[in-house]
């Protein structure tokens, strides 16, 4: 609880910080008009009077302490008691409402982040346990080679070359087969197929999962290594335990502790980096709205988006939190 108290200063500093950052833009919330070449002075005044522009951002002073204009009157508070009655605003480019375009939105990221993720944490999790178990051999190397080179991997490029490699030439498989995998959507149809729905959804997120397999399996590989040497374990290896017993039921959930704070991390990284992802693959989801948005000018979108993944950022911090633990009973919170 006091965590949760903590979080809600944080998320007010942080709304104000892009709320003055994003007004800063050439143009401001006027961009999308200011591009109509017909548009006059009287229809911008019009419209920074209806859009409440013609107020100041946050607060309007010409000498210290004697402010024209009442602080809760600006932009911004009038923007946050908005926000906190659930009203994100309409977008300038086609008057949709924000908070309904997001969420029409969010389950098609969620579905590619959660298959990202449990992809990146099923493989990483297996090559670092691999790996720890039999350090400096040939596997290891192998492993600790591969998680180099994906953590210097550009996800643009890769998801470029698995288009290339998956969509384009095709794999050749034995009696005259090949793999061909659709380069861009979710699905071919408006019909619901999950056959097709899968092989649209297998090269995002493989690219998406490639970094995070990277990473999970160097910091899995590096907490087991610390495990392997404890005191207990030796003592249940002592007791005649078998070593699949004595790593699994007395190592594995005390290894994943330093991966509980990676991963959750991770997951507001990947809402954030789904923006590369989802616009080479045409995926219909959170990160493609927001290169829509910013290429618009769209105030409304962009901090709607902004503060969505602000809030996952701090709400999946304090999961960790609890996680701790939860995996760990010696943690304790005074």
């Amino acid at each position: 609880m006091r965590r949760t108290f903590q979080a809600i200063p944080l998320l007010l500093l942080i709304s104000l910080l892009l709320f003055l950052i994003v007004h800063s833009a050439p143009g401001g919330g006027l961009g999308p008009y200011l591009q109509n070449p017909h548009i006059t002075p009287a229809d911008i005044a019009r419209l920074k009077h209806n859009l409440g522009l013609d107020r100041p951002t946050l607060i309007n002073c010409r000498w210290f302490f004697r402010c024209g204009w009442p602080i809760w009157d600006s932009q911004y508070f009038s923007w946050l008691g908005q926000i906190l009655h659930g009203n994100f605003g309409y977008s300038t480019s086609n008057s949709e409402d924000v908070f309904t375009a997001i969420v029409e939105r969010l389950p098609s990221t969620l579905l590619l982040m959660g298959t990202a993720v449990t992809i990146a944490f099923v493989v990483g999790v297996s090559a670092g346990l691999f790996a720890a178990v039999r350090p400096y051999s040939i596997w290891d190397y192998l492993i600790t080679t591969f998680a180099f080179f994906g953590q210097s991997m550009p996800v643009f490029w890769l998801a470029l070359m698995l288009q290339l490699a998956f969509a384009v030439h095709g794999i050749p498989l034995p009696f005259g087969y090949v793999l061909q995998l659709p380069s861009a959507g979710i699905s071919s149809s408006d019909t619901f197929d999950l056959g097709d729905r899968i092989s649209h959804l297998i090269l995002p997120a493989t690219a998406l999962a490639f970094l995070n397999i990277a990473l999970f399996s160097r910091f899995m590989r590096s907490s087991m290594l610390e495990v392997i040497r404890t005191d207990y374990m030796r003592t249940a290896s002592a007791k005649g335990l078998s070593f699949r017993t004595v790593l699994f039921k007395h190592g594995l959930k005390n290894a994943l502790i330093p991966l509980v704070t990676v991963t959750a991390l991770t997951l507001p990284a990947l809402f954030g980096g789904a923006i590369v992802t989802e616009t080479i693959f045409a995926w219909p989801g959170e990160g493609r709205l927001f290169i829509t948005a910013l290429g618009q000018e769209d105030i409304a979108v962009l901090m709607g988006y902004l503060i969505v993944n602000a809030f996952l950022v701090v709400f999946f911090n304090l999961l960790a939190d609890v996680l701790y633990a939860w995996l760990d009973p010696r943690v304790k919170y005074d």
